[in-house]
């Protein structure tokens, strides 16, 4: 009797949704409630089979039915917009990453440091002098005392052998710029200012400073004689006119000032390079015809005699000629100067002679050499 009630009874109805044993007349599961569709002579449902399915599976069944889901969602979201017609953007989201920049590598530079120059062994011999052994070896007495401590230069002894310095050549000077005749009088003109006061007048100004009124005009860039209370003008002293005599018997006109030597500077050094040395000075105005200006170079050189050279042009420049140029390698002082003179006869070979019309100029040196630069001559 028990085996007989714990079988369902054949009058039973099973749901066809989750398979619950109802009465046979239910016409709703009352697990689910799904309606059930019974008529009297029509064959009962069957029961359906179950279908088991894993946890794991289920569960990825799930995400991956949510993920499907939302992107449904989204895409409905953006073609429809929200109620204000407007389509929600994504802010995309940036996270900053460092980045590691590779620090730039020390590179070592390797500077060579020069090497010394040997130095040169020199035994002194009768007549030999610090300025001498300088010029010889083309280096400077300051180098030789550096070198040989307690030498004294005023008191050398013969057989003693001193230490030279390796010669350190020299560039070769550029060659000696030539002004033109009217810049070089202007740079050498003697000049002062002068404001122009009160009742002034151009020629009176003139007459002050026994100058023309030309000369001032034309120094001065004017086109007309006349001046301006507070003008600065200059006045060039190196053209003033001489002071007429009380006497009209002719005189015989004043000396003439000194030159102003121009070119080259005191001192500049010429090479074997220089075919030629170009002397030139500012003017001392306007000579007479029998009037030239003597040119004299000397070689001054110790120990090579005495060179003179003469000469006497008309213009403010001289060109020393090659004849002049040593053909030593050691370097030779050249001096020169100028002076105005003026002729007054002749010889009985029929040169002119000359006497003296003016004051010297101040003398300047030169040096020339005949051997290429850098050159070391041999002990």
């Amino acid at each position: 009797m028990t085996d007989q009630a714990q079988e369902p009874s054949s009058d039973r109805l099973l749901c066809p949704t989750c398979g619950t044993s109802l009465a046979e007349n239910a016409s709703r599961c009352v697990v689910c409630g799904t309606v059930l569709h019974t008529a009297k002579g029509r064959n009962k449902p069957r029961a359906r089979a179950q279908v088991t399915l894993p946890l794991p599976l289920a569960l990825l069944l799930i995400a991956i039915f949510a993920l499907v889901s939302a992107g449904l969602t989204y895409g409905a979201t953006a073609l429809l917009g929200d109620d204000q017609g407007t389509v929600p953007t994504l802010s995309p989201t940036f996270t900053a990453t460092q980045s590691l920049t590779p620090e730039p590598t020390a590179t070592e530079t390797i500077v060579p440091s020069p090497t010394p120059l040997p130095t040169l062994a020199y035994v002194i011999v009768v007549g030999d002098t610090c300025l001498g052994i300088a010029v010889d070896f083309d280096v400077s007495v300051q180098s030789i005392r550096l070198m040989n401590p307690g030498l004294i230069c005023e008191a050398l002894t013969v057989g003693t052998t001193i230490f030279l310095p390796q010669p350190t050549p020299t560039p070769s000077p550029e060659p000696t710029a030539t002004l033109p005749p009217a810049e070089a009088t202007l740079a050498a003109c003697e000049t002062i200012t002068y404001t122009v006061q009160a009742n002034d007048t151009l020629g009176g100004i003139a007459s002050n400073y026994n100058v023309s009124m030309r000369s001032i005009m034309d120094f001065n860039g004017m086109t007309s004689e006349t001046v301006y209370l507070g003008q600065v003008l200059i006045i060039p002293l190196c053209e003033r006119l001489p002071t007429p005599g009380p006497s009209p018997t002719a005189t015989s006109p004043p000396p003439h000032p000194a030159p102003n030597l121009l070119l080259p500077q005191d001192g500049a050094p010429f090479t074997l390079a220089h075919d030629t040395v170009t002397l030139q000075w500012a003017s001392v105005g306007e000579l007479r015809e029998n009037e030239v200006y003597r040119v004299i170079v000397e070689d001054i050189t110790e120990g090579s005699g005495t060179v003179r050279l003469e000469a006497y042009v008309s213009d403010t420049k001289y060109i020393v000629p090659t004849l002049m140029r040593p053909s030593e390698p050691v370097p030779h002082i050249m001096r020169w100067w100028v002076q105005v003179v003026r002729q007054v006869g002749v010889t009985e070979e029929g040169e002119p002679t000359y006497r003296s019309a003016g004051a010297i100029s101040l003398k300047r040196d030169f040096t020339w050499s005949g051997a290429v630069p850098g050159a070391t001559p041999t002990p």
